[in-house]
């Protein structure tokens, strides 16, 4: 296995980036600034007669919006990784603490879309085997479904 350490510059771009993501990510996500937003296009558009309605007014729309969708897109991508591996580890831990649960399925998030597939068709035999016995606290495994 290759140990390698990441460069002190690296890892504290990482750093400074998640301390910038999240902080806009609370920030952009809230009331104030959908009206920010939508006082900007409004005063936008009010300013469209003093310009003519030109194309370099509609241009400043068109480029500002641009421009902040392309960077939101990164934020909300690294935003939404995070929330993913913590969702993930806390799901591992609920697992593994769980003697009846199958410790197969700690890393099924690497599994490719087929054989996730193959996987949910014997969840699905499990749950129609549920429901033929009628008794809500029984538990089947993995291994009867097949």
């Amino acid at each position: 296995m290759n140990n390698k350490k990441l460069p002190a510059e690296k890892n504290r771009i990482q750093v400074v980036f998640n301390r910038i993501a999240i902080w806009v990510t609370q920030k952009t996500g809230t009331p104030a600034a959908f009206i920010i937003a939508l006082s900007l296009i409004f005063l936008w558009l009010i300013s469209g007669p003093l310009f003519g309605f030109s194309d370099t007014w509609q241009l400043i729309i068109n480029t500002g919006t641009t421009i902040i969708t392309f960077l939101m897109v990164f934020i909300i991508q690294q935003s939404q990784n995070k929330d993913t591996a913590a969702i993930q580890l806390k799901l591992n831990e609920l697992i593994a603490c769980n003697e009846n649960a199958s410790n197969r399925l700690v890393d099924i998030e690497d599994l490719t879309e087929d054989e996730l597939k193959v996987l949910k068709k014997f969840y699905v035999k499990l749950s129609q085997k549920a429901k033929k016995e009628s008794d809500l606290h029984s538990s089947h495994s993995l291994d009867e479904a097949e």
